[in-house]
């Protein structure tokens, strides 16, 4: 069933300016996206509440902690556990994934996303919600083509080891993904905290998608973690691009070799590392992410958790210019990366990128940014 009925997406406090009225006009692509951080409040608290009437009045996660995942400050917090109560305690069956994959792909049609490939964990669905791949992955796969169908927007799923799982779980993910091919399913990636969970222990299930033909990518130098495990992501996983990867600007050397090869770097303005180590005053002076074009890699802006970051699309590419002080010309190469890392078929590439270019460049007369 459609879940057309669902409420509209709020729309975010963002100030009508002209370069807002911009950066809203320009076509994007999102290709770095957490599906379980994109849930609307009014969703998780419908299913905290759902939760609690089942558990007899004593619920896993109270409404109170579930408002505070959304009422925070200038830095994201309690992100890891709102998606781990979403597997944990709200998802409860298929049909909740295909209201997640709907309403994020409508939010983000709304800020002219016209491609967006988003993460979705399997092993969590499947360990802790119960639903097993092949009908949770149906259901996402339902959700992405009523989406194409009523917002014109591409959904594309990429399968995410938890890399807090035993290195056997991620190969087992990888298993059931080749075993269960869509034509939705583009590749595998790796999230959640890099810290003691190094990229080298999920060789073998990198191993086995590249075999399959799928593409990858790999959360890497995220949590401040060393710049090796970007090194080991590109030169060992043999990853297509890089989630992340901030920490590759402590390796000029090596940073130049990935510029040469044109890997792009899904890069998150919104990323809560940078937000809670560096000091207000110095958070976007200091932050990797101002360096890395600097360097010649090829960067491209994402909202990651867009809910629980409280940012859109269109926000991400403002913090863009705010807080980092790249002009309108980056943005428009910015937007050519994305282009070039997104995972579509090369015709349509190269017709997008001559598109989006008119698009970007009308949008830019229009409003004057």
């Amino acid at each position: 069933m459609r879940t057309n009925d669902v409420p509209a997406s709020p729309a975010s406090p963002e100030d009508d300016t002209p370069l807002l009225r911009f950066l809203r006009a320009i076509p994007k692509v999102e290709i770095h996206c957490h599906l379980l951080g994109a849930v609307r409040e009014a969703t998780f608290l419908e299913w905290t509440r759902r939760a609690a009437a089942k558990a007899g009045g004593q619920p896993p996660l109270s409404e109170d902690e579930a408002r505070a995942f959304y009422d925070r400050g200038e830095k994201p917090v309690g992100v890891l556990k709102a998606l781990r109560s979403l597997d944990a305690f709200l998802i409860t069956q298929p049909d909740d994934l295909h209201r997640l994959v709907y309403e994020y792909l409508q939010d983000a049609a709304a800020h002219q996303v016209r491609h967006a490939e988003f993460f979705w964990n399997p092993t969590g669905t499947a360990q802790e919600s119960g639903i097993a791949y092949p009908r949770a992955l149906e259901a996402i796969v339902r959700a992405i083509h009523d989406a194409r169908t009523d917002f014109g927007i591409q959904g594309w799923l990429i399968a995410a080891i938890d890399r807090q799982a035993p290195p056997q779980a991620a190969l087992e993910m990888a298993e059931w993904v080749v075993a269960h091919r869509r034509e939705e399913v583009l590749g595998i990636g790796i999230d959640y905290n890099e810290v003691d969970h190094p990229p080298e222990w999920f060789a073998p299930a990198y191993a086995l998608a590249r075999r399959a033909g799928l593409k990858t990518t790999a959360h890497a130098g995220e949590f401040g973690m060393p710049w090796t495990n970007v090194k080991t992501a590109v030169d060992l996983l043999q990853v297509d691009r890089i989630d992340h990867g901030y920490t590759v600007t402590d390796a000029p050397e090596f940073a130049q070799r990935c510029a040469e090869r044109g890997i792009v770097f899904t890069v998150v303005p919104t990323n809560s590392f940078y937000l809670r180590t560096l000091p207000k005053e110095r958070w976007a002076l200091d932050h990797p992410i101002r360096r890395m074009p600097g360097l010649g890699l090829r960067i491209h802006p994402n909202t990651d958790d867009p809910t629980l970051h409280k940012v859109t699309p269109t926000g991400t590419w403002q913090m863009m210019v705010r807080d980092f002080g790249f002009s309108i010309d980056d943005l428009r190469g910015f937007m050519m990366n994305g282009l070039d890392g997104a995972w579509m078929d090369e015709g349509q590439r190269r017709q997008w990128r001559q598109d989006f270019g008119v698009a970007f460049d009308e949008a830019r007369a229009l409003h004057r940014p």
